[in-house]
């Protein structure tokens, strides 16, 4: 799993998404940027729920709008990825400065699992001289179940609380 992002990484990420905004002539909001910033101080992967409600919980006036359009903004500049790990719902993930890598979904709780395995490299190289592509990045994810079905199952009751929690 991801860990926060140092304070260096945080104030970069802010410049370049100012220059962003700047460029595109859109407003550079105080909400904007404390949507950039609970992402990058947070861990894993998160949904725009999640972080709207974390941001309402530690006292910050946001909007799910503002979420929700700030997160189009960040993954738009390439600060934010978006993932799909099987289900209609988006998840988010830091994308700046933190190495390529891939994931293991258990179809059952959600749960994610990231990992990196040089070998993926290797095939991406190879694809792109095989087939004659500057390839510059890829997704790969497995889906599975937990061997753990305990967890597992700890997981998916904890999962159900969440999202009554979230209605």
């Amino acid at each position: 799993m991801a860990h926060p992002a140092h304070e260096d990484t945080v104030n970069l990420v802010k410049e370049i998404f100012r220059s962003y905004l700047k460029e595109r002539n859109q407003r550079q909001t105080p909400e904007r940027f404390m949507v950039l910033e609970e992402i990058y101080t947070s861990d894993g992967h998160f949904d725009a729920d999640d972080i709207y409600f974390n941001m309402k919980e530690a006292g910050q006036r946001v909007s799910r709008a503002t979420v929700y359009n700030t997160l189009d903004l960040l993954v738009e500049c390439g600060l934010v990825q978006r993932q799909q790990f099987g289900k209609s719902q988006y998840y988010y993930e830091r994308a700046y400065a933190y190495q390529q890598h891939d994931h293991i979904i258990c179809r059952d709780c959600g749960h994610v699992l990231e990992f990196c395995d040089p070998r993926v490299g290797e095939i991406q190289r190879m694809l792109s001289e095989i087939h004659d592509m500057n390839i510059d990045g890829h997704s790969l994810h497995f889906f599975g179940s937990c061997q753990d079905k305990e967890a597992c199952e700890r997981r998916q009751e904890a999962g159900s609380k969440i999202a009554d929690l979230k209605e």
